[in-house]
């Protein structure tokens, strides 16, 4: 078994010994002798981060169609409601509306009333 990496391993580069399934436990006790796994992804993908950088700083346009690509990617996240529920929601907006324009207008009109009164023009 492998043996949980202490803070000193843990500085250093980590090895990663890859042992098949297959393999007879024989040869697992020869695992020590086996060379250590290169991780090629994460070079290839630092050497395309490199390449894009290069080419991003030579577009002065990239910002803006990356944060159109950004833009549409939020987009196609947004979980839209359907018909139902948005007419449900349109139609309680246009409820709160009415009924704060009948307010208003209310207020208006007994403000209006007592000035009148206050001031003792009919």
């Amino acid at each position: 078994m492998a043996k949980a990496p202490t803070k000193k391993d843990s500085a250093t580069s980590t090895k990663v010994t890859r042992i098949k399934a297959s393999e007879s436990t024989a040869k697992k006790s020869t695992a020590a002798k086996v060379k250590p796994a290169v991780d090629s992804k994460k070079k290839e993908a630092a050497a395309k981060a490199e390449k894009r950088e290069q080419r991003s700083s030579r577009n002065p346009l990239r910002p803006i169609a990356n944060y159109f690509k950004g833009s549409w990617y939020e987009l196609t996240q947004v979980r839209w409601p359907d018909r139902k529920s948005t007419w449900g929601m349109t139609g309680a907006l246009v409820a709160f509306t009415l009924f704060f324009v009948i307010v208003v207008l209310l207020f208006d009109y007994g403000f209006a009333q007592l000035f009148k009164l206050i001031l003792g023009s009919n």
